[in-house]
């Protein structure tokens, strides 16, 4: 595993890195200071902040995790790396997906190339589209094995049908929409590469170790953090999570009978 990050390589290797989302698009030093705090006395791995160097400062002050930003702007990240940034992520298409932009396997890879040149001895991590078809999903993430890049990300979209996918008599309350396209980008792409991947799109901490039993090397929580006010409750989240990665591997079999895997792969 070609890890810079001596933390986050044993958090990954282990298959219980946990990655805490301020949010991609989030430069409010309040309210990214409580998540910060919380992750900083929680079992977290590392923080995911915005591309933006003020707040790479701020965050670095207030907690010695490790320091992600995402962004698809070179400039932006070479910013981030002056102001200490310890990891790289390539992602963050939001902006671009809400005004019908889509970007292209050969726009990401260029991209990719692009800032490497300037980050060398630095992790970066690339997000696979979750709009381009599983075959091209594979190939990217190989193509980008082959560059060198050191980790892997996977999203959802909240369109998937529930009832095609999911048995009937289960409750879904736990899982939604954008979990079950980003587990099983997870779990096809981990049989082609051997690069750790993270799954991030609506990962909970009562479903967090069903990623890792799919594939992934680590977990991306977010947006579940949104709901708390109190920084002793997102602490008690974010380790229920951590602590739901270590589990054995049983689950597997009763989930395969409440998620038709077979299904989603076809």
């Amino acid at each position: 595993m070609n890890i810079h990050h001596s933390k986050v390589k044993k958090s990954l290797q282990s298959k219980s890195a946990v990655k805490i989302i301020s949010g991609i698009n989030n430069t409010n030093i309040s309210d990214v200071t409580k998540i910060v705090k919380a992750a900083n006395l929680s079992k977290a791995t590392y923080i995911d902040i915005a591309a933006n160097p003020r707040l790479v400062y701020h965050t670095k002050s207030l907690s010695s995790l490790p320091v992600c930003i995402s962004s698809i702007n070179a400039l932006d990240i070479y910013n981030c790396l002056i102001a200490g940034a310890d990891i790289i992520e390539i992602g963050n298409y939001d902006f671009f997906y809400k005004n019908g932009i889509y970007l292209t396997l050969d726009q990401i890879l260029s991209l990719v190339l692009e800032v490497k040149k300037f980050a060398t001895n630095i992790d970066i991590c690339v997000t696979i589209p979750y709009h381009i078809s599983l075959c091209d999903q594979i190939h990217l993430a190989k193509q980008l094995e082959i560059i060198g890049v050191n980790l892997i990300q996977t999203e959802g979209i909240a369109n998937l049908s529930k009832s095609k996918y999911i048995n009937s008599n289960f409750d879904i309350s736990n899982l939604n929409n954008t979990f079950l396209p980003s587990l099983l980008s997870t779990y096809i792409i981990s049989k082609s590469i051997k690069l750790p991947i993270i799954t991030a799109s609506g990962c909970k901490n009562l479903t967090s170790s069903v990623a890792s039993i799919y594939g992934a090397s680590g977990i991306g929580i977010g947006s579940s953090l949104t709901k708390f006010k109190s920084t002793i409750d997102m602490v008690r989240y974010i380790n229920q999570s951590c602590n739901s990665l270590v589990i054995s591997d049983t689950l597997k079999d009763k989930f395969d009978k409440l998620i038709n895997i077979s299904e989603l792969i076809k």
